[in-house]
């Protein structure tokens, strides 16, 4: 592992926290979604880095992947609410999240979720079997009476990728990856008193580059001039209609670009007993000589 990339993976991640910990803030009933998204972003550009994916906050029994529709606002009110940070700083990312019950109901998810991510984190080690982390985090879930939710899972950090091997999953799923020196990654518990599954629901508002296509029209070709200056990062149809174009415009681009594979999009993820959902997330790195830092915590 480079210095430098050590370095910015560490900047990244204290960014990442000082982030999550000023949107936490601005969580409250009566507050404006988009306000809030508006001003996390504002945060992430003042301190010099960049959205490694959209800010989002899912809500209640939608697990992630959840922005409004552009031009309608959600007033919170007493939800269970997760807010995702990702930032990138110099390609290196820091991925983090954090559950806050605005109904005063439902803490013991958000409790549950902390404490399956505080006893990961306890026994990362070079040579630890990955399935062991999944196991503790089904372990801790389950004392609650709760469920882990099985088909989310945390994942690799890589240089301008927020998604990369290995998977970290939730539950003991008899994997025979061990961790190793070199390695960033996410633990992303998701706490339900649902199924402890997740399906997709809805239409995207966050996609992601795939490929280049050479035939596109004008409209899809203007479009992919600004997709390419995300550097292979997700994004959002926000940041596509923010440049002056019409919605329509961008949605018919982006139907065109999703249809000829170019980009993937990602709709909103639901419980399946539309259980209440609660997340937390920290991100990893174990150093060449084994030492681990967890770099939003």
């Amino acid at each position: 592992m480079k210095e430098r990339y050590k370095q910015d993976f560490l900047r990244a991640g204290a960014i990442a926290k000082e982030v999550r910990a000023f949107g936490r803030g601005l969580i409250k009933p009566g507050a404006s979604y988009n306000a809030v998204i508006a001003q996390i972003r504002q945060k992430i550009a003042d301190l010099g880095a960049l959205p490694a994916f959209p800010p989002q906050i899912a809500l209640n029994d939608v697990a992630a992947h959840f922005l409004p529709q552009a031009g309608t606002d959600i007033l919170f009110s007493d939800q269970v609410v997760k807010l995702d940070i990702g930032i990138c700083f110099n390609g290196a990312i820091g991925d983090c999240a954090v559950s806050i019950d605005l109904s005063g109901k439902h803490q013991i998810l958000v409790d549950a979720a902390e404490a399956a991510l505080l006893n990961a984190e306890k026994i990362i080690k070079v040579g630890l079997p990955i399935r062991e982390i999944g196991k503790t985090i089904a372990s801790t879930i389950a004392s609650f009476d709760l469920k882990p939710v099985k088909n989310l899972c945390g994942h690799g950090l890589g240089y301008y990728k927020i998604h990369t091997s290995p998977s970290i999953p939730n539950y003991d799923d008899r994997c025979t990856g061990v961790i190793r020196p070199g390695m960033t990654f996410a633990i992303e518990p998701f706490a339900t008193d649902g199924k402890g599954l997740i399906y997709e629901a809805g239409e995207a508002t966050i996609f992601s580059f795939l490929k280049k296509h050479g035939s596109l029209s004008k409209n899809a070709h203007v479009l992919m001039e600004k997709i390419e200056t995300f550097k292979g990062l997700p994004f959002a149809q926000h940041d596509l209609i923010a440049d002056g174009r019409s919605f329509v415009e961008v949605k018919l681009a982006l139907a065109e670009l999703t249809a000829r594979e170019v980009i993937a999009g990602y709709p909103p993820l639901l419980e399946e007993g539309r259980g209440l959902v609660a997340q937390a997330e920290n991100s990893i790195l174990v150093d060449d000589d084994g030492k681990v830092f967890i770099s939003t915590r």
